[in-house]
């Protein structure tokens, strides 16, 4: 597979500090990123939101406005979904790359880091989603890993969907198999099934039972 350290781009170069707001907005307007990285003698300072950059006053430098810039970036040696969260947590489409030694290097584009997410076994491999939640204090990633195996299951890959102070939900993707069984193990285990699913037999009981009383109810 691809590394992701492939994807890092320089199409355009990141904005010098002593640059002119002028200069900076001619050139953000053509542009449909969120932010933009700002260097100082290619150090990384922070990313300037392009809609704040329209309120500044033109002919002050970038610099001027360094209290309001944004300091998130990735690291070259980080994981494609540590990525992806950077991205998330900032609400941005443009993150910033630095070496070890926090220099720059370039940026990752939204659209190419979900292109990555698309080659992973997680998206490519077939397979079912099974969505489960569980009390917080009782989550364990090792006994859902257990459960999926112990029922001849392949994990291919899960993420954490949602969480709050009380529950967590996890969004897994198994590879084809047995998966009533999977599902069946995780109830045992006081898993709450938040997916459909056509192979889910005890919803089917459920479904058939509250039809047969329908009928008798109507009779």
């Amino acid at each position: 597979m691809t590394q992701i350290t492939n994807y890092i781009t320089n199409d355009y170069k990141a904005i010098d500090s002593r640059v002119t707001i002028s200069d900076v907005q001619g050139f953000i307007s053509d542009l449909s990123f969120s932010h933009f990285p700002v260097v100082e003698e290619q150090i990384y300072i922070g990313s300037v939101a392009t809609e704040d950059i329209e309120t500044f006053i033109s002919d002050k430098k970038i610099i001027d406005y360094r209290y309001s810039f944004e300091k998130f970036f990735a690291r070259t040696n980080m994981v494609w979904l540590d990525v992806l969260e950077v991205f998330a947590q900032n609400h941005t489409n443009l993150v910033p790359v630095l070496d070890e030694e926090n220099k720059y290097v370039g940026y990752y584009e939204i659209g190419d880091i979900m292109g990555f997410f698309n080659e992973t076994p997680f998206l490519k491999e077939p397979g079912g989603i099974i969505v489960i939640k569980k009390a917080l204090v009782d989550y364990s990633l090792s006994q859902i890993t257990q459960i999926v195996e112990s029922n001849n299951g392949k994990l291919l890959g899960l993420f954490i969907s949602e969480a709050d102070s009380v529950n967590i939900q996890v969004t897994l993707k198994i590879s084809l198999g047995p998966m009533n069984e999977i599902i069946q193990a995780f109830r045992r285990y006081n898993f709450e099934i938040i997916s459909d699913h056509l192979e889910d037999n005890y919803i089917n009981t459920l479904k058939e039972r509250s039809n047969y009383l329908d009928k008798y109810l109507n009779i």
